[in-house]
């Protein structure tokens, strides 16, 4: 019985530290994006051991929550995880060491890269819609329907008149993804203009990291104070009761996988996802199993 209670104990404080990391990341009134310190650790005043240690005890338990979810495709919900960040952010970290923790073929991964002609011919939100979690699936988005709001507003891609009526455009497309059972937990990922230099310059000093350097990357780096308007704006316009905005202090990686991780799990708590029933009699499957076996 202590085992029990020990075991009920530990999940219960394990819920309640996603919900302080959640409440202490959240996007709220009078919130200024660059008022968070990017090397902070909200809610956590461990080291980076402590805080992969915690993570890996609770994996096991994301796994099975997401395998419920799995199993309940075609009548249940999904999730919606959608990552947003400057070059370098760790946006692939998150994908690996938070994403990666769960079945892949639960998982259905979007990295939205500059639009095809042919999704130019199309309202920007078309590709979006198609790339939307079907039931019992976990999407993620690298990059999303953000995109049209960030760099197309600070690259000048299409008149302010049309990006200015987008916010209200991605309020309405969210709202009818909840509509439809799509649970969306939208994460950015704040990182520092020096660390960002930092990781640049790895990039290029080490030849198994030249593949991941973009020249283009520092041409944007120079329009960092354009991005963190657009990015204001984003934040305060599309931070909605149903798809809450977290800003995450992204200079720590692992504070930052830590982060997706807790506000992840606390969204698949929340679900409540039982067992789907059996369509079929067990009992009379069992016979029928064992009357399949060969005679000896």
């Amino acid at each position: 019985m202590a085992k029990g209670k020990s075991k009920k104990s530990k999940k219960k404080q394990q819920g309640q530290l996603c919900d302080r990391i959640a409440d202490a990341l959240v996007v709220g009134d009078g919130f200024d994006v660059t008022a968070v310190d990017p090397a902070s650790t909200p809610e956590f005043d461990g080291k980076e051991k402590d805080a992969v240690k915690l993570q890996q005890k609770s994996s096991a338990e994301m796994s099975d929550l997401q395998e419920r979810l799995y199993a309940n495709k075609g009548t249940g919900p999904a999730v919606l995880l959608i990552v947003q960040g400057m070059d370098t952010s760790g946006k692939g970290g998150i994908m690996r060491h938070v994403v990666g923790q769960v079945d892949p073929q639960g998982v259905h991964l979007t990295s939205f890269k500059a639009p095809t002609k042919e999704e130019l011919s199309h309202p920007f939100l078309w590709r979006i819609r198609n790339a939307l979690p079907a039931s019992g699936m976990i999407g993620v988005f690298d990059r999303s329907q953000y995109e049209d709001v960030l760099i197309v507003r600070v690259r000048n891609l299409v008149p302010p008149t049309t990006w200015k009526r987008r916010y209200g455009q991605i309020n309405a497309f969210e709202q009818s993804a909840t509509d439809r059972g799509i649970h969306i937990v939208k994460v950015m990922l704040h990182i520092s203009p020096d660390e960002q230099a930092r990781r640049l310059t790895q990039r290029v000093s080490r030849p198994d990291k030249y593949w991941k350097y973009n020249p283009g990357d520092v041409d944007e780096r120079e329009l960092w104070p354009a991005y963190m308007e657009a990015y204001q704006a984003a934040l305060e316009k599309c931070s909605t009761q149903i798809a809450p905005w977290y800003v995450i202090p992204a200079d720590n990686k692992w504070y930052a996988r830590f982060a997706v991780h807790n506000l992840l799990l606390r969204q698949l708590r929340s679900l409540q996802l039982d067992w789907p029933p059996a369509d079929f009699d067990p009992k009379v499957e069992k016979k029928r199993i064992a009357a399949s076996l060969p005679e000896s």
